[in-house]
């Protein structure tokens, strides 16, 4: 009797049991269903023509797929190993690379940059002979949000020229007082692997983390896309019509954001960070390692509108390579990345095992809205049309007067000629102003995408259009006279959340 009793306990169990992993396994399936259909309603809604999506859970891809069109004017579609640029998640992989060295003895975190870098300098002696290698890796320089980026972006500078013109860039903050993302810190992270390894950045990248991972597809270079194939084309939306764009060559910044990937490849990415640096029997790096990169080294302003949108959100920060917060209670491991005509987002959970990355090849801000849709999905009960409402205000904060702030009816001080010759700053270089057909034209020497047509604004300001650069709105020029009433400095003025103009301080070179 006892007998019977207990196996019918047993079976009882284990049915439970049975029963318990085949309802999980359906809440999963059907969790990642769901997603599927509000990711293409969500795609639809922002106008974007192609992304790709991939999510990663307990060591297993449960969802890894294509949506739209690689390009528009093909009408091929995406899947899941089709390339994208992913640019500043690239920095987590430039982390990793330091890591690396860390462990084999060839540097230190706290190692000086000067010790590999004796040119290094920035903004005052003290801050240059103190900066350390984990300095350069979370954004506590001591300068703001982007400042410089305008040395790098598009430009025919080295990656050491573009580090060596930092020593010009004015801080915002004191010395590791405060957050300020800084890309070129990254590019000098990029030179220190290339002195201890005696590789280049591209070469190191590929050989310890892309081979081992088997991510045979990623490339360092939109120079290798036509070798690989399958690759998207960046879009951006001009007067309501989606259209193609080239790529831009980012070689002289890689170490920051020269990656191109597929969601594939990077589900093999996600696995060995989640898996604390180990990918099946290789390990790349140790567990200690990827909580020092998990670690909060520079806290992050958290707004009362982002308390108000986001409650559950009480801390944001930055690691090495990596943003950080938490979400439903959990730590969230993230990066983005803004490319010409792509924007990305990975996004790691380490305590459910989850991750999962968005890649998409147009301008919008789509990733947000469905990393937290995603992050809903998995962490809470919580039903909330993330994408209608970042959609809403999207389109609010693009409503704008172009002609503010204009004085109609005033003339130039000065004839066009009197306007032309070439200007000059320290931080970038030349700007040659010159006259073309009777118009007005600038051209920053270093940038060939940089070249406009000036067209009178008032007084002695200019509006001015970057044609090639689709992403940026027009513009302003300012010709600043000197006692004598001769344009003696210009002030280029762009309104954008990404490239300062005015910080490039041009004085106009006498003849």
């Amino acid at each position: 009797m006892k007998s019977t009793i207990l196996k019918i306990c047993i079976t009882f169990i284990f049915m439970s049991f049975v029963g318990i992993n085949i309802s999980a396994q359906t809440t999963v399936e059907e969790t990642v269903n769901e997603l599927d259909k509000y990711y293409e309603q969500a795609r639809k809604l922002w106008n974007v023509p192609g992304m790709a999506i991939a999510i990663v859970k307990d060591n297993e891809i449960i969802f890894s797929k294509g949506f739209g069109v690689k390009d528009v004017d093909t009408g091929e579609a995406v899947d899941e190993n089709s390339l994208f640029a992913i640019a500043s998640n690239t920095k987590a992989f430039t982390s990793a690379c330091i890591a690396m060295l860390v462990e084999e003895g060839k540097l230190s975190w706290d190692d000086k940059v000067v010790a590999y870098l004796p040119w290094f300098q920035l903004y005052s002696p003290y801050v240059s002979y103190e900066m350390s290698i984990t300095d350069l890796l979370c954004h506590r320089s001591g300068l703001r949000t982007f400042s410089g980026d305008l040395i790098w972006y598009g430009t025919d500078f080295s990656r050491e020229e573009i580090v060596r013109r930092a020593k010009f860039l004015k801080p915002t903050y004191g010395f590791r007082e405060s957050y300020g993302y800084q890309n070129i810190m990254f590019i000098a992270a990029g030179l220190v692997i290339e002195k201890v390894s005696g590789m280049s950045w591209d070469d190191f990248v590929a050989t310890r983390i892309f081979n081992p991972l088997g991510m045979d597809r990623t490339v360092s270079s939109i120079n290798d896309l036509d070798k690989k194939g399958n690759y998207t084309t960046p879009h951006n939306e001009v007067d309501d019509k989606l259209i193609t764009i080239e790529y831009l060559n980012w070689d002289n910044a890689a170490p920051l954001g020269g990656i191109l990937s597929s969601v594939s490849d990077l589900s093999k990415w996600m696995t060995l960070q989640l898996n604390k640096g180990t990918y099946n029997s290789d390990t790349l790096f140790s567990e200690t390692s990827q909580q020092k990169m998990w670690k909060a080294h520079i806290m992050q302003n958290v707004s009362s509108y982002s308390q108000q949108m986001f409650p559950s959100i009480h801390f944001r920060a930055y690691g090495l390579g990596w943003g950080l917060m938490d979400y439903h209670g959990r730590k969230i491991v993230l990066h983005g990345g803004g490319y010409d005509g792509m924007i990305s987002r990975t996004v790691l959970v380490p305590e459910e095992n989850l991750g999962f990355v968005i890649l998409t090849n147009t301008n919008t801000s789509i990733t947000s809205p469905l990393m937290y849709k995603t992050l809903d999905a998995f962490l809470s009960d919580l039903d909330r049309d993330w994408s209608a409402e970042y959609f809403e205000r999207n389109n609010r904060l693009n409503e704008s007067d172009p002609e503010e702030g204009r004085v109609k009816n005033t003339e130039p001080s000065l004839s066009i000629e009197n306007y032309t010759g070439t200007y000059s700053g320290k931080v970038y270089g030349d700007v040659k102003v010159f006259e073309e057909n009777g118009n007005l034209m600038l051209q920053m020497m270093h940038t060939k995408i940089f070249l406009g047509h000036l067209t009178h604004w008032h007084y002695d300001t200019f509006e001015i259009e970057f044609k090639q650069v689709t992403s940026l709105p027009k513009g302003k020029v300012n010709f600043i006279l000197n006692a004598k009433g001769e344009a003696d400095e210009l002030v280029i003025d762009v309104p954008n959340p990404d490239f300062d103009f005015t910080e490039l301080d041009f004085k106009k070179l006498k003849k």
